[in-house]
């Protein structure tokens, strides 16, 4: 029995995010955040700054995506979309719902520092004036 309690505590964090990203995708569903007035507010490092932050962007790109428009998440954060996967992986990891017999070094892509030195690099090259760099801008 010790063991399903802690299985139970471990996947309630999981559960609550989860829930809170169904949550969020209903809502973007419905509210356009590139509306004037929609509610929801621009990314405090762009308006501080000018610069882009790795999320700029997020906001709009899982619009896009909660209404089935890939390429339109794309150009706004490739990053996002693309690693939407793997954020899955790693609270499915966290969770500790792991497929038996699992290969370990699929496992090496929920690694934190290789995600820390792609989201640095991420941000700085999206930053940057020319092509393709300037393509990683939000709506490049």
């Amino acid at each position: 029995m010790r063991a399903t309690e802690q299985r139970i505590a471990q996947a309630g964090p999981v559960l609550g995010l989860a829930g809170a990203g169904l949550a969020g995708a209903v809502l973007l569903r419905f509210v356009d955040p590139t509306r004037p007035g929609s509610g929801l507010p621009p990314c405090p490092f762009h308006w501080a700054t000018g610069l882009y932050c790795p999320g700029c962007g997020a906001t709009r790109a899982m619009h896009a995506l909660a209404h089935f428009d890939l390429a339109a998440a794309l150009a706004m954060n490739p990053l996002l979309v693309l690693a939407l996967p793997a954020i899955a992986l790693r609270l499915a990891d966290r969770a500790g719902w792991r497929p038996a017999g699992g290969d370990t070094r699929r496992w090496r892509l929920l690694d934190a520092r290789a995600w820390a030195v792609l989201v640095i690099g991420f941000a700085l090259a999206r930053n940057l004036p020319w092509a393709p760099f300037s393509w990683l801008a939000p709506g490049g």
